[in-house]
């Protein structure tokens, strides 16, 4: 193995996980620093409630890409003969966590980052796209429901290794991916510890994702 050139894709992975990309796209449209409105977190869920929709749904899609990209650098690796087949899934887990680590302290913003959700949903979007599909689904349906991102994000996070345990049933499943999704859920219930105490004092912010409007009665 190229041991300098796994060393570099490695720090090009937490570099594309550095980019504070609610930091950068709250300074250059809006000319604000959303680390210091709203939660204080430099993530699409604070970006959501402080800049709107349109500003968190790109910040959200971008951070999802690059949890994403950094994870199929590993199969850019195999496809250059510097690892074999049986270790893509290794680096693409070591290269999708350096990311999210890059998201959660990026060295272009004082190491001031988000929470890392939509960074690991692109991770696991990369490594396994059929549960990743039924994990979103479950986010969104909570979130719709419960107007709680935080809630959304934990659920969707639970669903991850359960799901995954389920298939262990019918068909084998590499073990390293199902404790890479203990490892998940047991990060996002970390990084959520503040909004759980919140969500159980009832003082969690609530996000709309969709609205619903009462029909007025006709005269």
């Amino acid at each position: 193995m190229n041991v300098l050139l796994i060393i570099a894709t490695t720090l090009l992975a937490y570099l594309l996980g550095s980019i504070p990309t609610a930091v950068w796209y709250g300074e250059g449209f809006f000319g604000l620093d959303i680390r210091k409105y709203g939660s204080g977190n430099a993530g699409a869920t604070n970006t959501f409630r402080v800049l709107g929709k349109r500003a968190g749904t790109v910040v959200m899609l971008i951070d999802v890409l690059k949890g994403y990209t950094a994870t199929i650098l590993s199969s850019l690796l195999w496809y250059f003969d510097v690892i074999g087949t049986h270790e893509i899934l290794t680096f693409k887990l070591v290269f999708g966590l350096v990311a999210v680590i890059g998201h959660c302290f990026p060295i272009w913003a004082d190491f001031k980052g988000g929470k890392g959700v939509a960074s690991l949903l692109g991770m696991v979007l990369a490594i396994h796209p059929e549960v990743a599909a039924v994990c979103i689904g479950i986010f969104l349906v909570v979130v719709i429901a419960s107007q709680y991102v935080s809630l959304g994000s934990m659920m969707a996070a639970l669903a991850f290794p359960v799901l995954l345990l389920l298939r262990a049933f019918g068909q084998k499943e590499h073990p390293l991916l199902i404790v890479f999704g203990v490892v998940v859920f047991l990060f996002v219930v970390l990084t959520h510890q503040k909004n759980i105490t919140r969500l159980l004092n009832g003082e969690e912010s609530r996000t709309r994702l969709i609205k619903f409007r009462k029909k007025e009665d006709e005269e």
